[in-house]
């Protein structure tokens, strides 16, 4: 590994740093983030895809579902937080008008209330 040194002179190893998507950002200054690798078969030569889900620290809230974010490991901040965000890579591209993830499912949710109450909205 290679050392990387701070501000006080303290040499120290570098941290991990990974891309993944976000999956969920349900809990405050907490996201899921699944990390896809890909690695060559050692026997059949094919390549395989595997993915890890980890959770990271988030202070500002600024990730949403579907970004591409950047990653940097950390000290453990929780139980199973041990990432900490960096940045945001880039955000999914949408049409014009189209609704983000969370705004279908709240829309979804919101008209499956309405139907089941009963009233008649002609």
């Amino acid at each position: 590994m290679t050392t990387s040194t701070e501000n006080n002179g303290v040499e120290r190893a570098s941290r991990r740093v990974v891309q993944g998507i976000v999956s969920g950002n349900g809990s405050d200054k907490t996201i899921a983030v699944r990390i896809e690798r890909m690695f060559k078969h050692p026997k059949y030569k094919k390549y395989i895809r595997r993915h890890s889900k980890v959770h990271a620290h988030d202070e500002t809230n600024e990730a949403q579902v579907g970004d591409r974010v950047e990653l940097m490991e950390c000290r453990p901040m929780s139980k199973t937080k041990r990432y900490r965000l960096t940045r945001v890579v880039e955000r999914p591209s949408l049409p014009d008008g189209a609704l983000r993830p969370t705004e279908v499912q709240d829309a979804a949710t919101a008209d499956a209330m309405g139907d089941a109450s009963g009233e008649d909205n002609s």
